[in-house]
């Protein structure tokens, strides 16, 4: 059982939902990042998706475009990233998901990066522009590593498409809530619902909301009907508004812990 499907369970039989927050690895530095990790697991994370800066983020909205920016003022790459996680596995278990296109992976390592990914305590990897009809050989090389692989379901795709993920994701599914890129939102689409429904008629994995969910109530209001929330935007703009402040991670934490906190009183 991976890391994550195991942490799905372990919330199941308490009742209550995942949080999952999204930060993107380097902004602004990997230093704050590296303490960002553990911080956020202590707030009250699941699971953490980190962001691997790309310069052509086409599926992020401006909070986290500028996010990238921000990061890739200094070089940085997939095996920056891995050694950071190494380092951060030393203070938490929380399984760590890599948030990327594929341009960046496919530049890491094109024998093993899979076991490399594992190895370093990254536990999933979820591919923006991977499209399910040309993954079997990225989906065979992460699962025979033990790394989980992670689809988004749009609200565009079709039941066959649907299907079609459910045959080559593992962990959970991302359902997107709105077409369109990232980014933080007043109120959180009635068609979600019945998107998550769609996803669970073709497989049984749990089913995590992300694109715009951004304040304690909508995180609630998803952890009525699916398995988790991501919330990213929201708290990149807490690292954009907290540059040069030496509370950066404290805030960023405080506004974790408000949004964890909706996903165990829904």
């Amino acid at each position: 059982m991976s890391a994550i499907t195991q942490r799905f369970e372990e919330l199941k039989s308490r009742g209550v939902r995942a949080f999952v927050p999204y930060i993107t690895a380097g902004d602004p530095d990997l230093q704050t990042t590296e303490q960002l990790l553990p911080a956020l697991a202590d707030a009250g994370a699941d699971i953490i998706e980190l962001g691997v800066p790309f310069s052509d983020p086409m599926a992020d909205g401006p909070i986290i475009q500028r996010a990238s920016e921000r990061a890739l003022i200094n070089p940085i790459g997939v095996s920056d990233l891995v050694a950071m996680v190494r380092r951060v596995r030393e203070k938490t278990s929380v399984p760590i998901v890599l948030f990327t296109y594929l341009n960046p992976l496919l530049q890491f390592h094109n024998g093993d990066r899979a076991r490399i990914l594992k190895e370093a305590g990254i536990d999933g990897v979820l591919v923006t522009d991977l499209i399910p009809e040309e993954a079997d050989s990225h989906v065979s090389e992460m699962r025979a590593a033990g790394v989980d692989t992670i689809f988004l379901v749009a609200p565009t795709s079709t039941d066959r498409r649907i299907k079609l993920i459910s045959t080559v994701a593992s962990g959970f599914v991302y359902v997107v809530a709105r077409t369109g890129v990232t980014g933080i939102r007043e109120k959180i689409s009635d068609e979600v619902r019945n998107l998550v429904a769609r996803v669970r008629a073709h497989s049984e994995l749990p089913t995590v909301v992300g694109f715009g969910i951004s304040r304690p109530e909508h995180v609630r209001e998803v952890a009525t009907y699916a398995d988790g929330a991501v919330v990213g935007s929201r708290l990149v703009l807490e690292v954009e508004q907290s540059l040069g402040r030496k509370d950066l991670v404290e805030r960023v934490s405080q506004v974790a812990r408000e949004l964890a906190a909706a996903t165990k009183d829904a």
